[in-house]
């Protein structure tokens, strides 16, 4: 008798314990890649995972590790195919196309709203963890009743600047977006520049072809959510994360920065031969000598400023290890970089084209800076390992992200002119401060501190997900005392 009621009490315990939460980010892999880390995340949790994207987007991510595998379900959707004159066929991320692709890519993606409504009404999932894209999950969550959570993938000062749905007395505009909003009430720098504030809200608030621009994506988004989540910590973006908090009548939780484990940069290298030759050459250089440049697959730089970026690294005259796709205004493999450059720096520099394991490069210990776009999630990843950042941003949140992590003292940013050129003495002018002049001191040391917040694995997984993952499970039990 006592085996039978002890056993039913266990069997209620683990019921109420099993959260399944499905992931629905938008195809671009600065946000496939925070949504898989969270998911991994997650299922470290004990939280049953289901992933949806579409075969091409599923196959470039990272292999779950094996003894997660049975928490982790990869749902693959095709993408429904339009004209080819305006989606390539096989392209189904932003990688894949150029910019003024992306508003296909996003039509393409709202006819996924039949495969994702079957699968939840089959499902039942407890939770929908979602993207600013799918702005037609809203319906389906309502339907089923299942509770909605919104994963911003870009960092607390960014969306604190652009300000809640409905929060701005006026329209957005450029010229309310060049200095902090009147609700950030401390001490603040992070704005927009006007040429960077001109181009966000030319991308950002006409219709496109999907019909629906992104602020009413993620205003659809937002109001449905139960939550707002950030890949974020109180240690680092506290103050920003809670001037949002202030601003919003719903729950703002920091899950944790989920930084890479050295499983997890492990998984990365797939190409032995590549992988080799560059970590022989790292290993000849000196400890933290070598400037890591790379601005991502998500960037499209023009020629001017890739070959202004390779006369400032050339003018630096130090180390560095440049990851650098060839850009689709590129004639052939020779034409991409200034003639002669390679053979004039292949003294002391690596130009890497194609993929690279950019995380188990920046573990290395040679590797003592970054250049880069100030995206947030490679800002986590070269934090993490105590790397000065010399910034140079471009697109969306970059600029603010830039803003901020100069006013904590974690990065130099490169000069720019009113329209937003910048020259290659910029450029080489920023790496020397950062990597050996006097005046780039107190970052070094700055930095080297932040890598222990940022890297630190127990305070991410344990405090910050192990919290998520407790209000996940109060969500659920509060459905069922409601019913």
């Amino acid at each position: 008798m006592f085996g039978r009621a002890y056993a039913a009490i266990k069997q209620t315990e683990m019921a109420e314990n099993a959260i399944h939460v499905v992931m629905l980010p938008w195809s671009a892999f600065g946000h496939l890649i925070p949504f898989f880390k969270l998911s991994i995340a997650l299922a470290k949790a004990g939280v049953h995972v289901s992933f949806i994207s579409t075969p091409k987007n599923i196959q470039r991510l990272p292999k779950i590790p094996s003894n997660l595998a049975h928490l982790v379900d990869l749902v693959q959707f095709p993408l429904p195919s339009l004209d080819k004159e305006h989606l390539p066929e096989g392209a189904e991320a932003t990688v894949d196309i150029p910019s003024e692709k992306i508003e296909y890519l996003k039509l393409a993606y709202d006819k996924l709203q039949h495969a994702v409504k079957q699968f939840v009404a089959n499902q039942l999932p407890n939770w929908i963890i979602c993207d600013f894209s799918p702005h037609w999950i809203v319906d389906i969550v309502h339907e089923f009743q299942v509770k909605l959570i919104f994963y911003n993938v870009l960092s607390a000062p960014a969306l604190t600047v652009w300000g809640p749905p409905g929060t701005r007395k006026t329209p957005l505009s450029p010229e309310s977006l060049t200095a902090p909003p009147e609700w950030v009430t401390f001490p603040s720098s992070v704005a927009y520049r006007i040429h960077e504030a001109i181009a966000l809200c030319a991308g950002a608030n006409p219709v496109n072809a999907s019909g629906v621009s992104d602020f009413e994506r993620l205003h659809k988004v937002f109001n449905a959510s139960e939550a707002v989540i950030f890949r974020s910590c109180y240690e680092i973006e506290g103050e920003y994360l809670n001037a949002y908090q202030k601003l919003v009548g719903k729950p703002v939780i920091p899950i944790g920065l989920l930084p890479a484990d050295s499983e997890e940069r492990g998984r990365e290298i797939i190409d032995g031969r590549t992988s080799g030759k560059i970590f022989e050459w790292l290993d000849e250089q000196a400890s933290k000598s070598v400037v890591f440049v790379g601005f991502g697959s998500e960037l499209k730089l023009n020629k001017d400023q890739v070959f202004e970026i390779a006369y400032g690294i050339e003018e630096y005259e130090l180390p560095f290890i440049w990851a650098l796709r060839k850009p689709s205004w590129a004639i052939n493999d020779e034409d991409f970089l200034p003639f002669g450059f390679i053979e004039r720096t292949s003294n002391r520099g690596v130009v890497c084209m194609g993929w690279i394991p950019q995380q188990e490069i920046l573990a290395h210990p040679s590797i003592g800076g970054s250049l880069f776009h100030s995206g947030w999630g490679s800002v986590i990843e070269t934090l993490q390992f105590g790397h000065i950042l010399v910034v140079l941003p471009f697109i969306i949140d970059q600029p603010l992200n830039a803003r901020f992590l100069v006013e904590k003292g974690l990065a130099i940013e490169v000069k720019r002119n009113e329209d937003g050129s910048f020259t290659r003495n910029d450029i080489a002018t920023s790496l020397r401060q950062a990597m050996v002049l006097e005046e780039g001191k107190k970052i070094r040391i700055n930095t080297g501190e932040a890598a222990a917040i940022v890297g630190n694995l127990k305070l991410h997984q344990d405090h910050y997900i192990a919290e998520f993952v407790q209000f996940l499970k109060n969500g659920i039990r509060k459905v069922e005392t409601d019913v």
